[in-house]
């Protein structure tokens, strides 16, 4: 595994939440905190990034994630260069690492990158030059590191912790890189009561979420939980014979107000979309006031900036790029 950090201990590339220390996750959280505003009012700008490029590479479709790093890089000042793969050099057969080389000698400085492929931004990180960065915005079923920041600092803001919390998972954990990253987010910040609630086919393997409790009905897996965590079934990562009926699924672990009225009366609601709502979520619970999903979006962009800054910047807080 490339470093993540450099010397000085700041972000250089940002792969996966594995490993980083629960100093480093406090720090961003912390960051990202500060380029939070309320709705309606103006987003923050500044300079930091002013004169560097950053390429978004998606070889998968993304809204959120892809149109909150361009607006996050814009908000700092930085050129955006967005790759649409299916019409790049790929589809003819260049390698990802000599698309990299391309962009690297036009200047680019970050390059964010979504891959179906499990291990590509790795690969890319160890190869690019030392003034290069690498963030990783969803890299197969394995992470998803900045959704783990900004699902962290969703519950921070509302439950001012993790320490001290009940935190259930539910849905199709096998196939998510949503789950892991925010495992290993929670963990790391101090929740011990986590839980992952799943049909079986679903579960994870057995080696993997250590510590979690592991819970196959709604009924336990929610019972006086503080944050409920919902995700969708991960069809484009599935053979057609392996899909669940979405009816009966709905019937199991849709999460309904019924449902949810097992969680603590103060539980927040969750979920890192897109949502199939009638499968995985009822809309009433997805807008209803124990929903916090629309946090979500808004502090993916305040996540992006930070993650953005530091990376680009060297330095460890706002207006100490001269630091490193």
């Amino acid at each position: 595994m490339t470093a993540q950090l450099r010397p000085n201990g700041t972000l250089r590339h940002l792969i996966t939440l594995e490993g980083l220390s629960r100093d480093t996750l406090e720090r961003l959280l912390e960051r990202s905190q500060g380029f939070v505003r309320p709705l309606g009012t103006p987003p923050p700008l500044s300079h930091s990034l002013a004169g560097r490029t950053v390429a978004n590479l998606f070889t998968e479709p993304s809204t959120r994630t892809r149109v909150s790093f361009e607006l996050a890089a814009k908000r700092l000042g930085a050129h955006v260069v967005n790759l649409e793969v299916q019409l790049s050099s790929r589809v003819k057969g260049e390698s990802m690492l000599d698309t990299v080389y391309t962009l690297q000698a036009l200047y680019v400085d970050a390059m964010v990158i979504r891959d179906a492929e499990a291990g590509v931004p790795d690969s890319v990180a160890a190869n690019v030059a030392p003034h290069v960065s690498v963030l990783s915005a969803g890299e197969a079923h394995v992470s998803h590191p900045t959704q783990g920041l900004l699902d962290a600092l969703t519950i921070r803001q509302r439950k001012n912790r993790l320490e001290g919390l009940s935190i259930a998972i539910v849905g199709d954990i096998r196939h998510s890189r949503v789950a892991r990253s925010d495992y290993h987010a929670f963990r790391t910040l101090g929740c011990t009561d986590l839980r992952i609630v799943a049909p079986p086919a679903l579960m994870p393997a057995p080696d993997e979420f250590a510590g979690c409790s592991r819970h196959t009905t709604l009924k336990t897996g929610l019972k006086d939980a503080d944050v409920v965590m919902m995700l969708r079934i991960q069809k484009e990562r599935m053979g057609q014979a392996d899909l669940p009926d979405a009816d009966r699924y709905f019937a199991k672990f849709g999460l309904t107000p019924e449902r949810l009225a097992g969680a603590r009366p103060d539980a927040i609601v969750m979920h890192p979309q897109p949502m199939n709502r009638g499968i995985e979520i009822a809309s009433d619970v997805a807008d209803g006031p124990q929903s916090v999903i629309r946090d979500q979006v808004r502090n993916g962009v305040a996540v992006r900036m930070a993650v953005l800054e530091e990376a680009l910047t060297g330095a460890a807080s706002p207006g100490a790029a001269g630091a490193a």
